[in-house]
């Protein structure tokens, strides 16, 4: 499968680099900090695929120091725009090996693996996040469920994608953010929690939790369906033994 990273396209990254924390994007992240706490000892960590570094501005303020890493030139740049003392680093795909191996107590990627195509590329990747743990290091995926892609919500529409609800797991899918300006859907990956946890298997990982947050009804947000489905899974992977 061919892939193409459309964060390089400079409209929809700007789009995106505007963007911080509202309606399913709150609902994203709000649960992180009491399982970065529950789980990880602050100290090092690496945001995998970082984008425009509001994720990495985000496990900072959780009091990691944090290396944003990411494919993506166009998205580096604004990351530093943002915040000019962050440490951002253009990588090449897969390219763990300038970082100190085995120096991390933390691995976030935030919707990343949503854009990370095949069974083999995704269990490599992982391999290698692994590879950046020390022994008490975590991995924390957030990541797109299933549901996310076949239902309507406060930020996001697929209305008009009823093709969704045939996928597989590693079939393109569409979705529009309504979050953002640029209204163009974007494709993604659809992956299910079985297949998930094969490729964790596979990766030599092992999983210590998963978390479904749901939106609570004296939120200030128009939920949609997110008190009763939950559009994101959080995962939480050591390495294996």
């Amino acid at each position: 499968m061919d892939f193409f990273n459309v964060y390089e396209d400079d409209k929809r990254a700007e789009s995106y680099a505007k963007l911080e924390f509202p309606g399913d994007y709150y609902l994203a992240f709000r649960d992180i900090p009491d399982l970065v706490h529950k789980h990880v000892r602050a100290g090092k960590a690496v945001d995998f695929g970082c984008g425009a570094g509001r994720s990495t501005r985000f496990i900072k303020s959780l009091g990691f120091e944090v290396i944003g890493i990411d494919i993506s030139e166009r998205m580096i740049r604004s990351a530093l725009e943002a915040d000019p003392g962050g440490d951002y680093r253009l990588i090449r795909d897969g390219e763990f090996d300038l970082l100190d191996e085995g120096g991390f107590d933390l691995a976030f990627a935030a919707f990343t693996f949503d854009n990370i195509p095949g069974v083999e590329r995704r269990t490599e990747l992982l391999r290698g996040l692994g590879g950046l743990l020390n022994g008490e290091g975590k991995i924390i995926l957030l990541d797109s469920t299933p549901e996310i892609y076949t239902h309507e919500w406060a930020s996001f529409s697929t209305k008009d994608y009823p093709e969704n609800k045939n996928a597989r797991s590693g079939d393109l899918v569409k979705i529009i953010t309504t979050a953002v300006e640029d209204k163009r859907p974007v494709e993604d990956i659809i992956w299910f929690d079985k297949d998930y946890m094969e490729l964790f298997e596979g990766s030599g990982l092992e999983l210590v939790e998963s978390h479904k947050p749901l939106g609570k009804v004296d939120e200030p947000f128009e939920w949609v369906n997110e008190t009763e489905i939950a559009p994101w899974i959080i995962y939480i992977v050591k390495r294996g033994a």
